[in-house]
């Protein structure tokens, strides 16, 4: 549970500027807005700045996942302004007699069990709101493992890149230079200088808390000595003063897949933010941005294309020469096609992740010159006369 006991301490809707009931939308470009003015490649040499884009990367890391939300939403809540106190010898103390029962200030009675199984407790991997209270009333003074002492994965980072149409519909890999931050290159994460080794806390044995009686219940708190890591450095690493972590910048080298589409987010496991003191980090997100071109456009895996052709080539039929993601394929028009008509091309579409690849859709439009010579317009002369009088009627039937 430590991420709840910290979110007790951070307010990662005042880190990103945002109010609370603020959009999906207007968080994110809350935090891309902030992230460009933190950014340690924009402020080189500044502590400050640096610690300020650390926790507005993790309060990102929190707010944009509806469910991580929830959940902080939910935490803070239960703890704003002092909700809790003991309903008989004060917070965390019991009723008379050794009861379980604690009232809200609104004078509510309620069961610290009770609430542990509405948000998910009684059992030793529900997580949620039961494993905070586990963590915080332990009956009789006895004192659990916590989730607390355990090292803290990375928080997730989201970062953007720019394809061509051609880039994104037929896959590329492209390097994306990312500054996060990473494992320490000194102490390889542990936080102890090289030759040496976190040891276990000796005044909590390792667990990370302490425990203290008070009334019915023990109440589990931080390991002052360890600040609830549960093990000591005695020799910090000096490059990144005992966290493991320091932040660097690293290029990624991303293999964008085939078919990609504008705004979609392709996921990095692993290559998000450094966990501490040698735990797992975080992921990456890449949101994919294409830009238009001036030829194709999708459907879905199908391409589609708009051939300008001549009125003749439309009475008459042609083989015209279209355009793919490729090269060129010889697309042939039949006889008396009409205008706007789709011809289909079998498997010159964008690839598809399962194999082979949609089609590429050819709409025709005719196309009229601007200027005709004096020989093309006698003949056009000619082919309306011969038109009209084989009764041909472009309007018969059209109109009242």
């Amino acid at each position: 549970m430590a991420p709840q006991r910290e979110w007790l301490e951070h307010d990662f809707y005042k880190d990103l500027g945002v109010a609370s009931d603020a959009s999906a939308e207007e968080i994110k470009k809350a935090y891309r807005k902030l992230a460009r003015e933190l950014h340690p490649d924009a402020n080189p040499g500044d502590k400050e700045a640096e610690e300020r884009f650390k926790r507005v990367s993790e309060a990102h890391s929190v707010l944009s996942d509806a469910d991580k939300r929830k959940e902080y939403d939910e935490t803070r809540a239960m703890f704003a302004g002092g909700q809790f106190r003991g309903g008989g010898n004060g917070f965390p103390g019991g009723f008379p007699g050794g009861g379980t029962r604690y009232s809200t200030n609104n004078g509510a009675d309620f069961n610290i069990g009770d609430l542990g199984d509405l948000f998910g407790g009684g059992g030793e991997s529900s997580g949620g709101f039961g494993d905070l209270f586990d963590g915080l009333f332990n009956r009789g003074g006895s004192q659990r493992a916590s989730t607390a002492t355990r090292p803290r994965r990375g928080n997730d980072l989201e970062t953007e890149t720019t394809l061509s149409f051609k880039d994104a519909a037929v896959g590329t890999t492209v390097p994306l230079r990312v500054t996060s931050p990473a494992p320490c290159t000194t102490c390889h994460g542990s936080g102890a200088k090289p030759g040496t080794s976190p040891r276990v806390c000796p005044t909590c044995n390792g667990s990370g808390l302490v425990s203290r009686n008070q009334g019915a219940f023990g109440f589990s708190e931080p390991c002052q000595d360890c600040q609830g890591t549960g093990s000591r450095i005695d020799d910090p690493c000096t490059d990144c003063d005992g966290s493991g972590v320091k932040v660097r910048a690293r290029t990624i080298n991303v293999r964008i897949p085939a078919g990609v589409e504008d705004g979609q987010r392709i996921r990095l496991a692993g290559q998000g933010e450094a966990g501490r003191r040698g735990a797992p980090s975080g992921d990456l997100y890449v949101v994919v941005h294409v830009t238009a071109d001036k030829i194709f456009t999708r459907s879905g895996n199908d391409l589609k294309v708009q051939l300008p052709v001549s009125f003749s080539e439309l009475v008459l039929g042609a083989t015209v020469s279209v355009p793919t993601l490729e090269g060129s394929v010889g697309v042939k028009i039949p006889p008396n096609t009409t205008d706007g008509r789709t011809l289909r091309v079998r498997g010159r579409g964008v690839p598809k992740r399962s194999g082979g690849a949609g089609d590429l859709l050819v709409t025709v439009k005719v196309e009229v010159p601007s200027k005709l010579d004096d020989a093309a317009t006698d003949a056009l002369k000619s082919y309306a006369e011969a038109e009209k009088a084989s009764g041909f009627d472009p309007r018969a039937g059209w109109g009242r």
